[in-house]
């Protein structure tokens, strides 16, 4: 299955490293990859192509971990023509980042993901080590590290899907086989698309020698696609009717923040500081303020603790316990006021405050009920929450609800504010980590009725059970 690659231990040869892509290139390339959500467990998927021959795979989509992770501990579950490992050195193995300091490289032979020992080129080979971890189940387990090719579609402003791209040196974690528990049915790895020299769009900028800027457009809806670009900070063209938009002239842009102290939410070899950060500085329900101790809205420089960071990894956005309670407070107030007239009712877990669906009028904009603002940098920078992103349906034969997706982060949590999935769905987002910033666009707001499904991407992998 596997042999092994020598590399020249040197930080320049690190670069060229990524740099050696396949031909047809150039600085205007821009790559995409379809985003789709699970019906299950609300997570987000990413879609590529892998191996050789390349072979259309499922991916988690995460925003936080450090390095990309594919199960292939097997011939079962891996088989690739092009795949190698990287021959130990412990300079550049811990270069690379998949490591701990205590654990930079392993034997191949005695490794316990190596499942023949013919796949080992001699007994005494060292190869580098990795940590995968699955950001569901908050498994972590040895590794190592792997590379292959991952290619995607150029996009095609007539086609959509345009040539393939590949990238030879993908470097990712192998990871055990039972890591898929937890995720999305088909999917076999994880994509990382954090703030690391490791992420997709990084290691695809360096070959591509162009912006490692990263936008999504989160579907919300199982039934349709969304799609991420990568190297490009626009165009993003969507199809309505007749017309054709550019969602990058709508982008509100907010700094991004840094936070310094390696510390994490789930597991230790994932700090926050490769997540990304906002300034949120006020939250406003039917345009009245949330009062909110204004300390738990910034990172403590000590401890990392606190501030506001986006996810995948949850489908609600949680709030810190004294947040939470004047929050919805707050809402149930503005939702009982004689603009809504809406009266709380029996909630149903893991919701804390719902309404009948009866009477409750409902638009392409999700119910109407008042509208969350979360207040960024500024006043006037506002990432605005309707209904379709506030509230969740919860429908069966016994009841017909429509509860707030808000949750109680509990003490434990150590960011404030931490939103998820559900307030992500229909929205365009940019992570531009070269300018430091994140650009957003609601296509909720929009006077077009549009939606991610718009953009006419096709899920390649979609047949993948």
């Amino acid at each position: 299955m596997h042999s092994p690659l020598q590399f020249m231990i040197t930080f320049s040869y690190f670069l060229i490293f990524f740099a050696l892509l396949s031909s047809n290139l150039t600085q205007q390339t821009t790559l995409i990859s379809p985003v789709s959500k699970d019906k299950h467990r609300n997570l987000f998927t990413l879609s590529v192509y892998l191996k050789t021959p390349l072979r259309p795979t499922k991916l988690l989509l995460d925003l936080s971990f450090l390095f990309p992770w594919t199960v292939c501990a097997d011939a079962a579950s891996y088989n690739s023509s092009s795949d190698h490992y990287i021959e130990c050195d412990e300079t550049f193995c811990d270069y690379l980042g998949f490591g701990k300091p205590s654990l930079l490289c392993e034997d191949c032979y005695y490794s316990n993901l190596t499942t023949s020992h013919s796949q080992c080129p001699s007994p005494s080979t060292m190869i580098c080590a990795s940590w995968p971890a699955n950001p569901i189940t908050n498994v972590v387990d040895a590794g190592y590290v792997l590379v292959d090719t991952l290619a995607l579609p150029t996009l095609n402003q007539s086609t959509h899907h345009g040539q393939l791209i590949s990238l030879s040196n993908y470097t990712f974690s192998c990871a055990p086989s039972y890591f898929v528990k937890g995720l999305p049915t088909g999917v076999t790895g994880l994509a990382a698309l954090g703030r690391s020299k490791l992420s997709v769009q990084s290691q695809f900028g360096s070959a591509l020698t162009t912006s490692h800027s990263l936008a999504i457009c989160f579907p919300g809806s199982t039934e349709s696609t969304g799609v991420a670009f990568f190297g490009t900070h626009g165009p993003y063209f969507v199809f309505s009717k007749s017309n054709k938009i550019d969602l990058s002239k709508n982008l509100t842009y907010t700094p991004l923040i840094h936070n310094p102290i390696g510390i994490t939410d789930d597991f230790p070899i994932s700090p926050p500081h490769n997540e990304y950060y906002i300034g949120l500085t006020s939250i406003r329900v039917n345009g009245q303020h949330v009062p909110i101790n204004a300390s738990l809205l910034t990172i403590n420089e000590e401890y990392g603790i606190g501030g506001t960071k986006i996810t995948t990894r949850i489908p609600y956005t949680l709030l810190e316990p004294s947040i939470y309670k004047a929050f919805t407070e707050l809402f149930i107030k503005e939702a009982s006021s004689s603009r809504f007239n809406l009266t709380v009712t029996n909630p149903v877990k893991p919701f804390k405050v719902c309404y009948s669906a009866k009477g409750l009028m409902v638009t392409k904009k999700g119910p109407k009920v008042p509208i969350i603002d979360f207040v960024l940098d500024r006043e006037n920078v506002v990432w605005r929450i309707m209904g379709a992103n506030s509230m969740v349906r919860v429908k069966n034969k016994k009841v017909d609800l429509w509860c707030l997706g808000f949750m109680d982060g509990g003490v434990k949590e150590k960011t404030s504010i931490v939103m998820g999935g559900k307030q992500l769905e229909e929205n365009l987002v940019q992570f531009d980590v070269e300018s430091n910033r994140l650009g957003f666009f609601s296509l909720l707001t929009s006077h077009h009725s549009l939606s991610c499904a718009d953009f006419k991407v096709t899920d390649f992998a979609k047949h993948i059970k």
